[in-house]
Order: C-alpha cells, then structure tokens, then sequence
C-alpha cells in the first residue's frame, strides 16, 4: 500500500488535499448566505441567523461572538458598524453556528440509511509535469456509505480528524489510494 505523499508538487503537479475538497463540497451544501458580510444585506442576513432564538444566540456566543446584546441591536439598527475584526468574527460564527445545523441533516442524507453516496474524484493537474513523469491517473467513482466522521470532522473544523476520516474512505479504492491523495476536484449531491 502506497504511502502519503511527502514532496507533492515537486515536479510541478497542482491539486488540493481530498479532505479539503471534501470540506469545500460540504460548505457547498450547507448553504451559507451568498452576500458578503462586508456588505449591509449579507451583515443583516448574517445577524438575523445568530440572534432569531436563544439557543442561536448561546451558540453564536459559544462560537465566539462576545459582544453585548445593546452592540448587537445598534449593529442591527445601523447605528454603529462593526469593526474588521468583528466582522470577522460575526461570519466565523454564522459558518459555526451553520454547520453545527446543518451538520444531522447532511449526515442523514449523505448516508441514505446505508445506501451511501456516490462520489466523483477528479485527479490531479499534471500538465505541468514533464511527460515522463506523468502518471496515468484517471476519474474515479466511489460509493461513501458511513459519513458520520467525516461530517463531524468538518463540523468542528479539526482538519486533522477529516483528513483521516476522508482517507479511511479513500483506502476502498485499493492500492492506488494514495494517487488520489490530492485531486482537482471532488464532487457529491445530497
């Protein structure tokens, strides 16, 4: 069985890590608003989902969003602005807040009680590598049935745990696993 990659892109080959593709699909699906937070609308869409409950407002404040609730209402009001930094702040928690949400959903429809998955793995960019060091690698196709792991790794944004809940997958594809260690592109539906 192959081993990681150590020197990726050594002779001039371009791709992702597979768990970073998988992370990018799975911010896909969740569905995150599209306006910038630096814009009026998308700071308003964003402030709406942190503060419409109690519980959204625990978890906005357990994600990170430690600022009293009379700076959230001018915030709203559009008296005040909030600065870079909370800015920042503001949509790494609506992407906590988001994902932790959406989180049983996905799971759910990802497994199909049982069923899995289908997933495409588009390989990585050779055409910057000499011809004979091209290797042949094609698309795959692999059916993921158990995305529990994975779908919790990328819940709590701990890349560690996705890489290895993403390569435990990944190994299905017998020995030339680790040819697809970093790819294009990685795409699923749920």
């Amino acid at each position: 069985m192959p081993e990681r990659n150590i020197e990726f892109g050594k002779y001039g080959a371009r791709g992702l890590k597979g768990h970073e593709a998988v992370a990018r699909q799975l911010d896909d699906l969740a569905g995150y608003i599209a306006t910038p937070v630096s814009a009026r609308r998308g700071l308003q869409a964003r402030l709406h989902y942190l503060t419409r409950t109690t519980h959204a407002r625990q978890a906005a404040r357990a994600a990170g969003l430690t600022v009293t609730d009379r700076t959230l209402r001018a915030w709203q009001a559009g008296i005040r602005s909030p600065t870079r930094k909370n800015l920042e702040r503001i949509e790494q928690a609506y992407r906590t807040v988001r994902r932790e949400n959406v989180a049983r959903y996905l799971t759910a429809r990802l497994n199909r009680d049982g069923r899995g998955t289908r997933v495409e793995i588009h390989p990585l960019n050779q055409s910057q590598v000499d011809r004979p060091r091209q290797r042949a690698v094609e698309l795959r196709h692999l059916n993921v049935r158990n995305w529990d792991r994975i779908v919790s790794a990328w819940t709590a944004g701990d890349d560690r745990q996705l890489d290895e809940a993403w390569v435990d997958q990944v190994i299905d594809l017998g020995s030339q696993w680790g040819q697809y260690e970093y790819v294009t592109n990685i795409g699923f539906a749920a």
